[in-house]
């Protein structure tokens, strides 16, 4: 069974990182190069990839990984913590994301220049090719919130327009034939 390209892959999780919920994406991801059905306790398994494979074993606290590889495929991981009024427990959800928005995020440039994780939210959003106006609306900031983040990653990465931004992310995506490979 080969992954497919149709979307991202998605997992609710408890906060004790048992999988409530997936979709066929994430089985995928997680279980290559077995196909799922070979798989006797899918869910203790998949529990068990995402404590080997999601979790930044770096952090102290519950934090997951910003990359994930499956064989030779690498994925935007992002989380959510999800807070319910209905409950003590607190969900979180995954995303793995082959191609994330085009040009992918490349981990290396975060790391090098330490962009934070409101700062790559916003140039993720510069990536698709929004006005700060539109980053705003969707970060639930103002616009001038927006162009102070962006204004820090120009300084980080030694760069002075918005346009700079992006080449950076272009020419790293271009260096990298697994995210040629990947478009």
């Amino acid at each position: 069974m080969s992954v497919s390209n149709s979307g991202p892959g998605f997992l609710l999780m408890d906060d004790k990182l048992h999988p409530m919920a997936t979709n066929e994406q994430a089985v995928q991801i997680l279980t290559f190069p077995n196909s799922s059905d070979k798989i006797q306790h899918l869910q203790v398994f998949l529990r068990d990839q995402i404590r080997a494979g999601l979790v930044n074993r770096q952090s102290k606290g519950l934090e997951f990984v910003k990359q994930y590889q499956s064989g030779r495929r690498r994925y935007v991981c992002r989380s959510f913590q999800l807070y319910s009024d209905a409950s003590n427990s607190h969900p979180v959800a995954i995303v793995l994301d082959r191609n994330s928005s085009g040009i992918t995020m490349a981990t290396d440039l975060i790391t090098q220049f330490d962009i934070t994780p409101r700062e790559q939210e916003t140039v993720q959003l510069l990536l698709q090719g929004l006005t700060s106006k539109e980053i705003g609306s969707r970060m639930n900031i103002s616009p001038n919130t927006v162009k102070a983040f962006l204004r820090l990653v120009m300084v980080k990465m030694g760069v002075s327009t918005r346009s700079g931004i992006v080449g950076r992310f272009a020419r790293s995506g271009e260096a990298n034939p697994e995210a040629q490979a990947a478009r």
